[in-house]
C-alpha cells in the first residue's frame, strides 16, 4: 500500500502542517483530517525509486557466493569442453557425452 502525504488547509488557503497516511489506491483521498477534522489536500512528495543500477552492483549480485547464498549453482566451461563447478551445490565436473 502506498503512503500518501497530505497537508492541512489553513483558513486563509495557505499551506498547514503535512502528515503521511497508509491507504489503498482503491481508496477515496481524504478530505478532511482523520483526528481533528481540518480540511486537507493530498500533496505530491518525493518518490521512493529505486536507484541507478551500477557494474559494481550487478557483479555483486552475480558473485559466486553471491549465487551460492541463494541456492544456484554456478559452472564454468574448461577447456577441454566440460564444465567444472564455481559456486553451490551439485557435482565437481560436468562432461558432455
Amino acid at each position: 500500500m502506498p503512503l500518501y502525504v497530505y497537508e492541512i488547509i489553513l483558513p486563509d488557503g495557505s499551506e498547514g502542517e503535512q502528515f503521511e497516511v497508509l491507504q489503498s489506491m482503491s481508496e477515496a483521498s481524504l478530505t478532511v483530517h482523520p483526528d481533528t477534522g481540518e480540511p486537507v489536500r493530498r500533496v505530491f512528495g518525493t518518490p521512493n525509486a529505486p536507484r541507478a543500477w551500477t557494474d559494481s552492483q550487478g557483479k555483486a549480485k552475480l558473485s559466486d557466493k553471491s549465487l551460492a547464498s541463494k541456492g544456484f549453482t554456478k559452472y564454468v566451461k574448461s577447456g577441454d569442453g566440460s564444465y567444472e563447478k564455481a559456486a553451490g551445490s551439485g557435482p565437481k565436473k560436468l562432461k558432455r557425452k
